[in-house]
């Protein structure tokens, strides 16, 4: 699988033609299935915050970029449909986009419905993940993005070898400073990325790349 894990989307044209890179192909010529259920963990996230991320208003950053068409994948629902009837859906779509809100309750449903498991056979498929749809895919995300009431601990799919810490200095999350992220990090085992809304991290095989108009810094424990 190919990943592209950013903060805050597509924000700028330098993550968008990463994007478009990764796809092989324009954007109007792609499939894609947004998947919002991270949002469902996360207290600050309702129905209309999921419902914001599933029509993308302008400016588009995920599922309004103009694809050839776009479906909704809620991982909730995927055990009780059984594997036949989602797995194609999955499998011919060029990118899955997923949303932010709390990444230890949507590990838990990646688990729960298959798709962890399915991912590792997506070699072409591209992952478009926003905040905590990126964080999922790191080892552990630490105790302070942990939201979901029933998460066991911090833990994630650990498919990437780093941690994430988004949305620096972003004005609606004032906690999200650099002074928090480096007491975050000196709690952190792997290297970490500390970066705002207009940066994001390509990860194809064994190569990452950061792509940014904006402001980042990687840290070690």
């Amino acid at each position: 699988m190919k990943l592209l894990l950013t903060s805050g989307g597509i924000t700028n044209a330098s993550i968008h033609n990463a994007l478009v890179g990764l796809l092989g192909k324009p954007i109007a010529e792609s499939t894609a299935l947004c998947i919002p259920t991270a949002q469902w963990g996360h207290p600050m996230c309702s129905p209309a915050s999921a419902r914001r991320f599933i029509i993308d208003g302008i400016p588009a950053t995920m599922c309004g970029l103009g694809w050839k068409s776009v479906g909704v994948l809620e991982l909730t629902a995927l055990p009780s449909i059984g594997r036949d009837r989602w797995m194609p859906w999955v499998q011919e779509a060029d990118v899955l986009l997923v949303d932010g809100g709390d990444a230890t309750y949507l590990a838990h449903w990646m688990r729960e419905s298959g798709l962890a498991d399915l991912l590792p056979s997506l070699s072409e498929t591209v992952w478009v993940g926003v905040s905590a749809g990126s964080m999922v895919m790191t080892p552990r995300i630490g105790e302070a993005f942990v939201n979901w009431s029933s998460a066991p601990d911090d833990r994630t799919l650990g498919v990437v070898d780093f941690s994430i810490f988004p949305h620096l200095d972003y004005p609606d999350f004032p906690r999200n400073t650099m002074t928090s992220a480096l007491k975050w990090a000196a709690g952190m085992t792997v290297p970490c990325y500390v970066m705002d809304d207009q940066t994001a991290i390509k990860v194809v095989d064994d190569t990452t790349e950061v792509i940014s108009e904006g402001q980042w810094t990687r840290l070690t424990p």
